[in-house]
């Protein structure tokens, strides 16, 4: 059997089931699409809902209110439902190759940081126009996490085509350019009700994150496992069964890691496994 016939192979690819969704991407549009008709089937006149989840220009000053900071990124305007389709509608078809690519628990923890870290950005930046604050202005919606995956899909697939408007083919890299200088120059424009600022936050932690090579999967602890801790095998006499077998086992827990936190969590090492037993199995199917 070929590594590429095996279920942790054929199952790392990310898909959407109505039932239940098997990807963090789906997690997320689920549970935006779920406030959003919550908000406006029990309260659609105040908006209760998405009043209460937003954040505000004085969230900052009281830290008993600092969970709006992540909040605000899974309710949209009720005024528009174009608001929460073009976010989900780019998360859907971006952020399921990055989650691929990073790994579910670290997608998860990389989303909800370039949630707050965009909020942040964006209250520092009010303090800095009282005016504002005083003014009642609030920020909701996923544009600064969806921004941020973005940059890192063009970062780390700068040659995908992707459809600009869904019409014209460009590299990815040149999308994740244009929403950069789009950002940029709607920062000067404080009447408009787009918060350039939330995305802009999300990009440049998006851009961090990969020229760093941070895992904050690693940080938190979470990607600490006792299989490291393994003594080396004793030195043993060759036997081609034993060996035959004990590779198809390394095999099935490189795949498995893969299938759980992502093809980029692999070592120098496990590639170099991988890549050496595709070519053991694929000239013994040509002998």
């Amino acid at each position: 059997m070929g590594i590429y016939d095996r279920d942790y192979y054929r199952e790392q690819r990310p898909s959407f089931s109505i039932r239940a969704p098997s990807t963090i991407v789906g997690v997320i549009i689920l549970i935006n699409v779920a406030l959003y008709l919550a908000n406006g089937l029990f309260t659609p006149k105040g908006n209760q809902i998405t009043e209460l989840l937003s954040a505000h220009g004085d969230t900052l000053t009281k830290p008993w209110m600092w969970w709006q900071l992540l909040t605000y990124g899974f309710v949209h305007s009720p005024d528009s439902l174009s608001h929460i389709l073009f976010n989900m509608l780019g998360l859907w078809f971006l952020g399921r190759e990055v989650e691929l690519h990073y790994g579910r628990q670290e997608f998860l923890r990389l989303y909800l940081v370039l949630l707050v870290v965009g909020a942040l950005v964006w209250s520092i930046g009010n303090r800095l126009h009282p005016a504002q604050v005083a003014g009642g202005v609030s920020v909701l919606g996923a544009s600064g996490a969806v921004v941020g995956v973005v940059i890192l899909f063009a970062l780390n697939f700068p040659r995908r085509t992707l459809l600009l408007f869904f019409v014209l083919p460009v590299p990815a890299w040149l999308v994740g350019v244009l929403v950069v200088v789009s950002d940029l120059q709607g920062v000067p424009r404080p009447d408009s009700n787009v918060s350039y600022t939330v995305h802009l936050g999300g990009a440049a932690f998006a851009f961090l994150y990969y020229q760093f090579g941070w895992n904050l999967t690693r940080l938190t602890g979470g990607g600490f496992s006792l299989s490291r801790l393994k003594p080396r095998p004793k030195l043993r006499i060759h036997d081609p069964v034993s060996e035959e077998a004990e590779l198809s086992a390394e095999v099935d827990r490189i795949l498995e890691k893969i299938h759980r936190e992502g093809e980029g969590s692999l070592t120098r090492k496990e590639r170099r496994k991988l890549e050496d037993a595709s070519r053991t199995y694929q000239n013994r199917r040509r002998g």
